[in-house]
């Protein structure tokens, strides 16, 4: 219906974070991730992206002051230890998630490394005051204390041989030194490295280990020789390393015999898997389909964690950006990627012929594209620095534009196959370009604005088949004296709009000639927008409010007043008559232009709401903020309509049921059907009718209702004993009633406030009646009195 006016938006899924960074690890199935988020940890189902279950202190009892630094799980994947900053271990049990056990660690600062030992019976704690403590978590006592290390535990292992019996730790004094776990006492120093070292592996034959640091080395050691076999310079910070299976398959790499070794894959630095032969000191293969951005700065992070998984044979890459890429390791492509936080999302586009997908730009120079049904994502590259903001053409779904920090614009094509690749990049602006808009009748040309004050118009690239293609600039104006907030152009192409930090919008011809001034917010404008209906312009402003202005005579038609904060962004809806607006307050509102009215007001997130995508039928909002939520809306008016038609309906249907049962003196029925319908007055006027036969009557129609009808008959009679006229009711329910309640047949949650309520009433009535009775007795004692002097003077 084109004048049904969108009533409610239900909030129908919320995709938030489970990976804020810190420890992360793979169950041996291979079917969940434990990864650290925030104050908890969050067991993830591999499949469903779906936070099974979440490990840590509940909401109530956590205060954000007991952050966990660390945790491990056992290798039977049962148990999960925790380490946090007030100086306690937490014991958990993995499948319900409950806490086991919990004690003080006896550290003198906090605990940065956590380790089992093989058989899970003890565990390891390497704390940042140089010393491990070894504990039994079968008794929950302190077995040994390991002395020696300087600084902070960076790596803390036992040797997956029991029958050795020894405990390896590295601090920032950047060495490897071993302990022996049953007597507390020194075993070896391993020498080698010169920075922190940040890994560290044991071959399955427990004759060598591999040790890897931010030294830009690996290192081969031989277990009881402190002195190094191999120093294998992979020219990076390495910050991850694990063992490769003994038998194991990559694209263009083929073991030969006379080559057998061991087989490291490591990571770090550059965003890039390699996998050397450490034997050999060979470089074996070096992935080249990376999707992990290389890191900003020298010694910086790119990749965090290296997971390997044998049951699934499939190898996990966690990024600096709180990303899991899962690799299939035989063919070495990407299988899935989850995008664990994403920091705050700054703009969100629908793309596709059906809408099918949805394009996400968070704090991070790649862009996210999720399928909608699964949330399964792919990072686009492309930009060097933030994405800002998104704009698609409404005209061919499948193409979208880009802008960034970087300074540059970029045109996309979405394809059959749903890949997305860049044909165009435009780099004439000399600030961030912090928002772009599409032309609205054609795919031929798109708006950006930038810090640098400038408007520009651009050429879309015709061929849609070469990658990165310079665009042309084909009108530049300096719009305004400050930075530019946002671009608008009109349903017909005819009038491009901006906003800015100056408190003022502007609008434009196609050749960039000024038509006119919107003047009259207090602060800087963040949105505007054109009516697809009337020759009207919207925009939002960091005053919290909404102006609503005509493009003939340039005059503010209506202001909307409603958030507390900065409205960040805008969309027409229904039509041209109503407005959605998001703002820095968390809140998204839905406004009836016609009345000025606020129709709903949602408050699902926790911070500002930078984002807001409307799908073409309205039927669908997302939208995503500085909390890392996305949030998705349906609309939900027309199935609340006819949920209420029906409703009516029924209630009429049962009003005259009501009024049939009680023409046809059907009391016992007429009752329930009265409880049922919550009408106080109607139950009073059936008790009473029933009283006029007894109060047994009262009392055997009583048995006839169930426990839930009986409490909310006590419910209306506490309403119907504050009034004098109806307590004589009141009073009879009550005291057929209490008997059951005190046997305790009747159990009535809320009987401590019926009572309360009652109490009061019931004395002032008692007391009424029994000045009552006192006066009825009084004329009774006089009129008896007077009789016999009534005799004598007839006689």
């Amino acid at each position: 219906m084109a004048n049904a006016l969108k009533e409610v938006y239900e909030k129908t899924a919320e995709y938030e974070a489970f990976y804020t960074g810190g420890d992360i690890q793979w169950t041996t199935d291979g079917g969940h991730f434990l990864c650290q988020c925030d104050d908890v940890i969050k067991v993830i189902d591999v499949n469903t992206f779906c936070n099974i279950l979440t490990i840590g202190d509940t909401l109530e009892e956590r205060d954000g002051s007991d952050q966990i630094y660390t945790f491990k799980l056992s290798h039977d994947n049962q148990t999960v230890i925790t380490a946090h900053k007030s100086g306690l271990i937490k014991l958990w049990d993995k499948e319900t998630g409950k806490q086991v056990k919990v004690w003080r660690s006896g550290h003198k600062g906090a605990v940065a490394k956590l380790a089992f030992d093989s058989s899970d019976g003890n565990v390891a704690s390497g704390g940042t005051d140089g010393n491990i403590r070894l504990w039994d978590i079968t008794h929950y006592t302190c077995t040994s204390s390991l002395r020696g290390a300087l600084g902070v535990f960076t790596v803390l292992k036992y040797h997956p041989d029991s029958s050795k019996q020894l405990v390896f730790g590295a601090a920032d004094d950047t060495k490897i030194r071993s302990w022996d776990s049953k007597t507390g006492k020194d075993n070896l120093i391993y020498s080698g490295h010169f920075s922190k070292v940040t890994s560290l592996q044991f071959t399955s034959d427990s004759e060598y280990m591999i040790s890897s640091g931010r030294d830009r080395v690996l290192i081969l050691w031989k277990l009881g020789e402190s002195k190094a076999l191999r120093v294998i310079p992979v020219y990076e910070s390495i910050e991850t390393i694990i063992l490769m299976p003994p038998s194991f398959k990559v694209p263009n790499f083929k073991k030969k015999l006379e080559t057998e070794g061991i087989y490291v894959a490591c990571a770090g630095e550059k965003g890039v898997v390699k996998i050397w032969n450490v034997l050999m000191s060979r470089l074996m293969f070096e992935q080249s389909n990376s999707l992990v951005s290389p890191a900003t700065e020298e010694g910086g992070l790119a990749v965090t964690h290296l997971l390997y998984n044998e049951a699934r044979n499939m190898l996990s890459v966690s990024t600096a950006d709180h990303n899991i890429i899962i690799h299939d390791l035989e063919t070495f492509t990407c299988v899935k990627q989850m995008i664990g936080f994403t920091d705050e999302i700054l703009d969100i586009i629908f793309v596709g012929k059906d809408e099918s997908h949805i394009i996400v730009a968070t704090n991070s120079r790649d862009l996210k594209h999720y399928e909608l049904g699964s949330m399964n994502c792919k990072l686009i590259k492309g930009h060097t620095d933030i994405v800002l903001a998104l704009a698609n053409f409404p005209t061919k779904p499948n193409v979208f534009v880009s802008s960034g920090k970087d300074n540059s614009v970029r045109i996309w094509v979405h394809d059959e196959q749903n890949e997305i690749k860049c044909f165009g990049v435009g780099v004439r602006h000399t600030g961030s370009v912090g928002s772009v808009f599409t032309s609205q009748t054609s795919n031929s040309f798109f708006a950006s604005v930038s810090q640098d004050n400038c408007l520009k118009l651009w050429t879309v690239p015709v061929d849609q088949e070469n990658n990165d293609q310079k665009m042309k600039s084909s009108h530049t104006e300096l719009a305004h004296n400050m930075d530019i907030n946002c671009v608008a152009i009109s349903p017909n192409d005819k009038i491009i709009a901006t906003g800015s930090q100056d408190k003022t919008a502007k609008l434009w011809t196609e050749d960039l000639s000024l038509l006119g001034i919107l003047k009259g917010h207090r602060r800087g404008i963040w949105c505007v927008r054109f009516s697809s209906v009337d020759q009207v312009v919207l925009t939002s402003s960091a005053d919290c409010t909404l102006k609503l202005w005509s493009i003939a005579d340039l005059s503010c038609l209506k202001t909307f007043e409603g958030h507390e904060s900065s409205v960040l962004k805008i969309e027409f809806l229904s039509k041209g008559q109503q407005i959605i607006s998001s703002g820095a307050d968390g809140l998204l509102k839905l406004w009836n232009i016609k009345n000025s009215e606020c129709k709903m007001s949602l408050d699902n997130h926790d911070g500002k709401v930078w984002s807001l995508a409307v799908n073409k039928s309205e039927s669908l909002i997302i939208t995503g903020g500085s909390d890392s939520k996305l949030v998705t809306l349906k609309d939900v008016s027309m199935e609340r309509r006819e949920t209420l038609a029906k409703e009516r309906e029924d209630l009429i249907l049962q009003e005259q049921e009501l009024v049939n049962l009680l023409h046809d003196k059907k009391l016992v029925k007429a009752l329930k059907l009265a409880l049922r319908m919550e009408r106080p007055l109607h139950v009073l006027k059936i008790v009473n009718e029933v009283l006029k036969y007894g109060k047994d009557k009262l009392s055997e129609t009583l048995k006839e209702i169930n426990n839930t009808q009986k409490e909310t008959l006590l419910r209306f009679a506490t309403e119907w004993n504050t009034n004098n006229k109806n307590c004589h009711a009141a009073q009879f329910v009550f005291y057929i009633l209490a008997p059951e309640i005190i046997s305790g047949s009747l159990q009535v949650p809320s009987l401590a406030s019926l009572v309360e309520g009652s109490l009061p009433y019931t004395e002032r009535h008692f007391e009424r009646l029994t000045n009552l009775l006192q006066d009825l007795n009084f004329i009774s004692y006089t009129v008896n009195c007077m009789q016999p002097h009534a005799v004598k003077s007839v006689e």
